[in-house]
């Protein structure tokens, strides 16, 4: 436990002491037992009344998801073991020439076992809540057909948001998104995409408007029910870019949002179109924190709980318009009644409706602590290894590949915020050629 004592004792001072007043002469478990009773003598002083153990242990596990250790341990594993998947799932080419569907169903349990952990880390070790507003009369069809999930693009965690939602009706594994084709050539997630036929595009529609079309088609025979997740904006929501996005609805006569971008009407309609007869319904997500909270994945890391409500329409595919100029103006319209939504919201703190919490299901939590157990104990007797019979160039090497780590995983968090986002969308003549 000496990296426990470390922690307690770089935090002293949020105990409401320092160092000097720990005894000379208490090392070891004893040291630990001291800084772990000043803790719980502060917490007592602060609150004015006596803290019980229940209570002080989550206020202890609070404070140790905040350190960086173990967000470096949360990213190995999940590197690791979807660097394992990645390589099962190589492993799975031959099998798709002997029985195409089976081969299907293998890679989308291994997708699961990497896309997973992302939810279990929200869910379980976040604890973030999530409250659906819903009709009762849609919920049942949910998770019971494919369906186009259409979501926006407001906040630095809305896709963890959106494969949360999936995995409570247990289509996570088998979820589709479209995306950029760099994210194809990105070990672990682009390449469990990419066995997972996920649709990718360049976002230029001369080049895409085939290649989209023939990878949908390839979904009709889809043996599982699957979800394609689709971002109508195409971009994270900036005011740069909404005000350059107004702009352009400006010139095309099109009514202004809000608390949305103009969505990118090609990509919808070829989805539509394309989708007919395998996909039932569109599912309109519209997607808001509590108490204005401005969620991040460091903060999700750092164990910070949030409260998502997402609001959700059941719309039926065949009440679309098969027209693409009329899907276009259909698209435009559901866009204005989320911005409406969203002010509501905005206003009230609720979507309209009824509300209902479905229930969180163990196997993204057994399947996160399974590569937990199979790669953490080996990576610590190797590490205590090397430190005990390793030499100086050994140690040295040791810890330059975890500052290295620590480094990558940093600028991986980092690329999920907002403004380090794609700059997609801060010109007007991308936006004029995609909707």
């Amino acid at each position: 436990m000496p990296h426990i004592t470390v922690f307690l004792t770089a935090n002293l001072k949020s105990f409401g002491g320092t160092e000097g007043d720990i005894p000379k002469k208490v090392f070891g478990s004893n040291r630990l037992r001291f800084l772990i009773v000043a803790r719980k003598r502060h917490l007592q002083k602060k609150n004015g009344k006596k803290v019980n153990d229940q209570h002080f242990a989550m206020e202890l596990f609070g404070l140790l998801k905040t350190q960086f250790i173990f967000h470096l341990f949360i990213c190995y594993v999940f590197l690791v073991s979807g660097l394992i998947v990645n390589f099962l799932q190589l492993c799975t080419l031959p099998l798709w020439a002997i029985n195409k569907q089976l081969a299907r169903k293998v890679n989308c349990r291994l997708a699961y076992c990497v896309s997973s952990q992302m939810v279990a880390v929200l869910e379980w070790w976040s604890g973030t809540e999530c409250t659906l507003y819903t009709d009762p009369e849609s919920y049942p069809f949910y998770g019971k057909e494919n369906a186009i999930v259409i979501l926006n693009h407001n906040f630095e965690i809305d896709f963890l948001c959106g494969w949360t939602f999936c995995e409570r009706f247990g289509v996570l594994g088998s979820s589709k998104v479209l995306a950029k084709k760099e994210l194809a050539y990105v070990p672990v997630i682009g390449w469990m995409w990419y066995f997972l036929e996920i649709v990718f595009c360049k976002r230029k529609w001369e080049e895409d408007q085939k290649t989209v079309a023939q990878s949908l088609q390839r979904l009709k025979d889809y043996p599982e029910n699957f979800w394609f997740l689709l971002y109508c904006e195409g971009t994270r929501f900036t005011p740069k870019k909404h005000k350059i996005s107004m702009e352009v609805a400006e010139k095309k006569g099109l009514p202004k949002l809000k608390y949305h971008l103009l969505p990118r009407t090609k990509g919808f309609c070829v989805t539509v179109q394309n989708l007919r007869g395998t996909v039932t319904a569109v599912y309109d997500s519209t997607l808001n924190f509590r108490n204005n909270q401005t969620p991040s994945l460091l903060g999700v890391l750092n164990g910070k709980k949030y409260h998502a409500d997402l609001y959700v329409r059941r719309i039926p595919l065949d009440s679309i318009p098969e027209n693409e100029a009329e899907c276009a103006m259909w698209l435009h319209k559901l866009y204005q009644e989320k911005d409406e939504f969203q002010e509501k919201y905005s206003l009230t703190g609720r979507f309209p409706g009824p509300t209902v919490s479905p229930p969180r299901r163990p196997w993204a939590l057994l399947n996160w602590l399974f590569w937990i157990s199979l790669l953490l104990l080996p990576l610590c007797l190797l590490l205590l290894q090397l430190f005990n019979s390793g030499s100086a160039f050994t140690i040295f090497v040791t810890v330059a590949i975890c500052i290295a780590g620590s480094l990558a995983v940093r600028w991986m968090i980092g690329q999920t915020e907002i403004n380090k986002g794609s700059s997609y969308g801060n010109k007007e003549g991308l936006l004029n050629n995609n909707s």
